[in-house]
């Protein structure tokens, strides 16, 4: 009897030490939605693309300007949706949304990301064009990598997933549009629907 106490008292000290430094919230239908914001995004760009006068892009032209809007737009829209989502779920746990945990999670993921961000940037100014899709899909990845540390360790999965498919991406960059379809849409929905029935639903 003592013996299965004493295991106990480990498991829920484990727990303990488990929540305050992990943020275990995070929401597995915000994943999936961030995978549908990305395909009807994808979708917008192929059409705006396919119907301008040249089936390529240009830094000053007008179609790409309108590209960087739908990519901000996904973004955004992913941002908000798994702040909502991620809030909600912390709330119906009794987890704090903002404490040490989650902001480390957030520095985390953050630093790859901009960094990746600006160097992305960087060489668009360059008039680099042909590897920003793997670069987005590896400083992706990087960035949730870094950030599974400080949550669901699950998370670092799909980050490799998105590794994987930016250095394919590297290798074959005439396939780049298709490749960010999968990274950012498919495998979001995939990954989003495990966490959901793993986690959420529990």
């Amino acid at each position: 009897m003592e013996s299965k106490d004493y295991l106990k008292d480990i498991t829920e000290i484990k727990n303990l030490m488990n929540k305050s430094s992990r943020f275990i919230s995070l929401s597995g239908l915000s994943g999936i939605l961030a995978g549908i914001y990305a395909l009807i995004g994808a979708s917008v760009a192929y059409w705006l693309v396919a119907n301008s006068d040249r089936d390529y892009l240009i830094l000053d032209g007008m179609i790409f300007k309108l590209v960087m809007l739908d990519l901000f737009l996904i973004a955004f829209l992913s941002a908000v949706t798994g702040v909502i989502l991620t809030t909600r779920k912390a709330k119906k746990a009794g987890e704090k949304i903002w404490d040490g945990a989650s902001k480390r999670l957030v520095i985390n993921f953050l630093i790859p990301l901009v960094v990746g961000g600006i160097y992305i940037l960087i060489i668009l100014g360059q008039q680099k064009y042909g590897q920003t899709g793997a670069l987005m899909l590896i400083f992706y990845g990087l960035a949730l990598i870094n950030a599974s540390k400080y949550s669901i360790g699950d998370i670092r999965y799909l980050g490799f997933a998105e590794i994987i498919l930016g250095l394919i991406c590297a290798l074959y960059p005439g396939c780049g549009f298709w490749l960010w379809v999968i990274g950012f849409g498919l495998m979001h929905i995939i990954y989003g629907t495990w966490m959901h029935f793993k986690y959420d639903r529990a």
